[in-house]
């Protein structure tokens, strides 16, 4: 099992789901952890789930809804270990079931800027740091969704996901920092509803796969957290 002792991970939206599985799932591998929830105080759980692994960790509390609530994120990470080795930009928000042509202009630009704009605004905070010092992985969370139009603003944001990250891992090629995006599946949580077809348990070891990743490895690429189920 490959080790990522003495790296700093950053988790958005760790205090439940699939950041909360990512987190513990780093820190079995000897990761610290800069845990983040929309309120520091709604991480207990998660600090119990990766107490027993012996990892340090450090917590940060701030919405992603706005360009000041993201900086208030950085800020956190700045006042804990000061950089990270691994950004893995998790949160996000689906919407409410809308015929495709009533959403407002105002639930568009919220879910762009919670999936997108924030995860932006993270990378060039933490990114050009990863370039100097020679080791990055930076991994979006995207979605297999397609054909549902009552859930546009999602989707289209998940596909301007996809797009940033290929851009991004051409700005990082050659410097070890490696650019990827991963589909979790549709998972059983507050974001994915009762009805998801799979467990939260299920996305791991594949949400671990852009993370450890061999140096200058693949970049750009897109993974399935499903195709590794059960490995």
């Amino acid at each position: 099992m490959k080790k990522l002792t003495n790296k700093w991970a950053l988790v958005t939206g760790s205090s439940r789901g699939i950041g909360r599985t990512i987190a513990k799932a780093l820190a079995e591998r000897g990761c610290n952890l800069v845990l983040h929830g929309r309120n520091a105080d709604h991480l207990a759980a998660t600090v119990a789930d990766i107490t027993p692994f012996g990892v340090q960790y450090h917590l940060v509390g701030g919405e992603l809804d706005s360009p000041e609530g993201v900086e208030a994120v950085i800020a956190g990470v700045k006042a804990g270990p000061g950089y990270v080795d691994i950004l893995y930009n998790n949160a996000a928000i689906n919407n409410v079931s809308t015929p495709v042509f009533e959403f407002t202009q105002a639930e568009w630009a919220r879910t762009f800027q919670i999936n997108l704009f924030s995860m932006v605004q993270l990378c060039a905070a933490f990114g050009p740091g990863m370039r100097e010092r020679g080791f990055g992985r930076i991994v979006n969370v995207t979605s297999g969704i397609a054909g549902q139009p009552n859930l546009a603003p999602y989707s289209a944001s998940k596909a301007a996901v996809d797009k940033y990250t290929q851009d991004l891992s051409v700005e990082f090629k050659g410097c070890n920092v490696l650019v990827n995006h991963v589909d979790p599946g549709w998972i059983r949580t507050d974001l994915g509803g009762p009805d998801a077809w799979e467990d939260v348990s299920s996305v791991i070891p594949g949400m671990l796969v852009p993370v450890l990743l061999d140096d200058n490895g693949p970049t750009g690429r897109f993974y399935a957290a499903q195709d590794f189920k059960g490995l």
